[in-house]
């Protein structure tokens, strides 16, 4: 068996170098991140890939703006934090949720192959070698960042924000689950 998977572990977005990624890498870590189960191949999933400018941009003029008017009393520190969120990678992938209508398929089935496609994404980036990082955090549940990615409110969700960068140290084990406790055979 390969050891990658029963070792691979993510790297946290601030422990994380923003040197550039080859584009080679980023397109092998976007096809493989689409090749996800998807019953009806509805593709009820969309990526957003985010780069240069357009990290500064967003973190700036929406993620700053909504965490101002959501938190009108925060400090100058907190500002600083939220002014610079999707800087701390190279790259943030964003996997906006799209559900369809479908007469035979659950929305269920919609909602866990966009996750299947965050979970290919960070695996096939963490293979590569890169830092890697599942985020949503609060601006994923805001409807203006959503609006921006092009998002119907109400309807579509952001699944979440891969950010995708260079290890600035190896990323420490944390405990896992004890596998008698959530494994069991019938």
């Amino acid at each position: 068996m390969n050891n990658f998977f029963s070792k691979r572990r993510s790297v946290l977005a601030r422990k994380m170098s923003t040197k550039e990624i080859p584009d080679e890498h980023l397109e092998k870590i976007l096809e493989a991140g689409i090749r996800v189960p998807d019953h009806g191949a509805l593709n009820p999933w969309k990526i957003k890939v985010i780069t240069g400018d357009k990290l500064k941009y967003i973190d700036e003029n929406i993620i700053l703006d909504e965490y101002k008017k959501i938190n009108p009393h925060a400090n100058a520190a907190q500002l600083e934090i939220e002014s610079r969120r999707l800087q701390r990678a190279s790259i943030i992938l964003a996997v906006l949720y799209t559900p369809v209508d479908h007469p035979k398929i659950p929305e269920w089935e919609m909602t866990l192959s966009s996750g299947a496609v965050c979970m290919n994404l960070l695996s096939c980036a963490q293979s590569l070698g890169y830092a890697a990082q599942w985020l949503t955090e609060w601006y994923a549940y805001n409807d203006k960042v959503i609006e921006y990615f092009g998002g119907r409110l109400g309807i579509d969700k952001i699944s979440g924000f891969i950010y995708l960068g260079h290890k600035t140290e190896e990323p420490n084990e944390r405990r896992r689950p004890e596998p008698n406790k959530v494994i069991s055979y019938l």
